[in-house]
């Protein structure tokens, strides 16, 4: 490798690219670099590599004949949810990450909660149409946070469908719907023999199913927690793929982490990708290795002198003198209590920080305080930005963040659609 190297700032200058976007590609190995007293440097006949490889990508075509060089075939491996089994066409989102151009693509979003798929898509310039869930608290924080409509109310009554069916069509007003998202909840599958029983618990995911037939997006995008791949043995997840399938969508699905997109939280989520319209589905590439991982101490280390803030959602939780002993002795990535492994969970300062969770009042515990996070410290590893406000009281405000996709992840999946319709 050449001893002739350029900065950061050089290389920006060179590639057109801002500072941020060259860090990106060093961080996802595309552009190779090594440390010279602390900063990074990139040797010449690297930075050579890397315009040769960018300019050497065999052409694909897409349905309408527009040439598109930016995605890889099937999973491989180094990417997050890569199995060997996914058909995951995986798309580069890194160059349009940091400056989307703004879209006329629309999408409505269901069991919105406070809105982070909806924060995700409009950061991916797609244009909102409709937010839907039933948790009062939580449409008060997406009223706050958004201009277009949101509706309150439990979807499977008929007064509330027909309400969001009217708002919608007022809203588009003559346009295409291009998306429907939703990450509906998962309890209650159950077998009777080989077939799948219907249980008033899993109906909410027979009202998306009817929603997407009635309202006919082009595209729809599902998240869930990663569990349900493996409910009844697969077969949970092969009657979401038949069931879209047969209403007219072919769907691919995969597990994203949300550390790979900038979040500072280890979130692994599994994501339906599916459309009527014989475009691609694309899944956003990961662009962070995870030694370059946004870590805990990166997201949050200037909150910790911060003083109680309500307007900011920034409020500390005082514990007992033993209860916050116990907190300093804990071991990073341990829980409080042997019957809570999903909460009260110590948080790494120097990783990306794990899932971030509510559990009847267990939160993620600070990784050098004596005390749980505040909401807003929890925002900050969800990758809510700080001007987005949460409403309600702080019990409240912990579990719609608990509940939360995080927007960054959300933004990555926003781009990809975009991909997939050449619309960046």
């Amino acid at each position: 490798m050449s001893n002739k190297f350029h900065s950061i700032v050089e290389v920006a200058q060179i590639l057109s690219l801002s500072q941020k976007t060259v860090r990106r590609h060093i961080a996802s190995g595309k552009l190779k670099s090594v440390k010279v007293g602390g900063v990074y440097r990139i040797p010449v006949d690297a930075l050579e590599e890397f315009i040769n490889l960018s300019s050497q990508q065999p052409d694909h075509f897409d349905l309408d004949g527009k040439v598109k060089n930016n995605y890889q075939k099937k999973a491989s491996a180094g990417y997050r949810g890569a199995n060997g089994t996914d058909e995951v066409s995986w798309v580069d989102i890194d160059d349009v990450w940091d400056t989307p151009t703004k879209s006329d693509l629309t999408f409505v979003d269901l069991f919105s909660g406070a809105g982070g798929i909806t924060k995700g898509f409009e950061m991916a310039g797609l244009k909102g149409i409709c937010g839907l869930d039933w948790f009062p608290e939580a449409g008060k924080t997406y009223r706050r946070n958004f201009s277009h409509p949101f509706i309150e109310g439990d979807i499977k009554c008929d007064d509330k469908k027909s309400e969001f069916y009217q708002t919608v069509k007022s809203e588009l007003n003559g346009r295409r719907l291009n998306v429907v998202a939703g990450g509906f909840p998962c309890q209650g599958f159950s077998l009777a023999g080989n077939r799948i029983v219907d249980d008033p618990r899993n109906s909410l995911y027979k009202e998306l199913l009817e929603i997407v037939k009635n309202l006919q997006p082009e595209f729809v995008v599902c998240e869930n927690v990663v569990g349900l791949r493996s409910m009844l043995g697969g077969k949970v997840e092969q009657m979401i793929l038949n069931d879209f399938e047969q209403a007219g969508y072919a769907i691919n699905v995969t597990v994203l982490r949300a550390a790979d997109y900038s979040v500072p939280q280890k979130r692994d989520r599994v994501i339906f990708i599916g459309n009527r319209i014989g475009k691609e589905n694309l899944h956003p590439k990961p662009f962070l290795q995870p030694s370059h991982y946004v870590t805990t101490g990166e997201a949050i280390a200037d909150l910790i002198d911060k003083p109680d803030d309500p307007i900011f959602n920034h409020v500390a939780t005082k514990h007992r003198p033993d209860m916050a002993e116990r907190m300093l002795a804990l071991e990073a990535g341990k829980s409080l209590y042997k019957g809570y492994s999903d909460a009260w969970k110590k948080c790494a300062w120097d990783e990306p920080s794990c899932t971030i969770k509510e559990n009847h009042g267990g939160v993620n515990v600070h990784p050098k305080l004596p005390r749980v996070l505040t909401a807003r410290e929890m925002a900050r590893l969800q990758s809510f930005p700080d001007d987005f406000i949460f409403e309600g009281p702080k019990n409240k405000q912990l579990v719609q963040l608990g509940n939360a996709v995080p927007p960054l992840l959300a933004k990555a999946i926003g781009l990809a659609i975009r991909k997939s319709y050449n619309d960046l």
